[in-house]
């Protein structure tokens, strides 16, 4: 599995990519593959100010359905239309063009609280 190291990780399987005060989040290659094919996303959280660990939307794979949480608070101010139109795009490319959604991030400080990538392949072999 791949887990870059520029990355900063969930222990839900999201990743965030700091883009100076915005960020880019999506799911790890763990949970694609967890997941499975990915055949729906739903994502209605756009313009909206969230908490840490608040689900921003839902992902729909052929055997389940999972939440997505938001790695640090802030406000969703895209959505990936990529992601929408052609769902499997994250099964594809996760950390690429299958990003989820892009914030604005209220605290930096909060990125502090999240996994590194050696941190994370421990959470994930678990």
């Amino acid at each position: 599995m791949n887990f870059p190291k520029e990355l900063k990780y969930t222990e839900t399987h999201e990743w965030i990519k700091v883009d100076g005060e915005n960020a880019f989040v999506g799911i790890t290659e763990f949970a694609a593959t967890h997941l499975g094919d990915i055949v729906f996303i739903e994502i209605e959280t756009e313009g909206e100010n969230l908490e840490a660990k608040e689900a921003f939307g839902s992902i729909e794979a052929v055997k389940t359905v999972s939440d997505v949480y938001m790695p640090v608070s802030g406000e969703v101010i895209e959505v990936n239309q990529a992601i929408l139109d052609d769902p499997a795009l994250v099964n594809k490319d996760c950390y690429g063009e299958g990003w989820l959604i892009k914030i604005k991030i209220n605290n930096p400080e909060e990125l502090n609280n999240l996994l590194d990538a050696k941190a994370y392949e421990a959470v994930a072999k678990e």
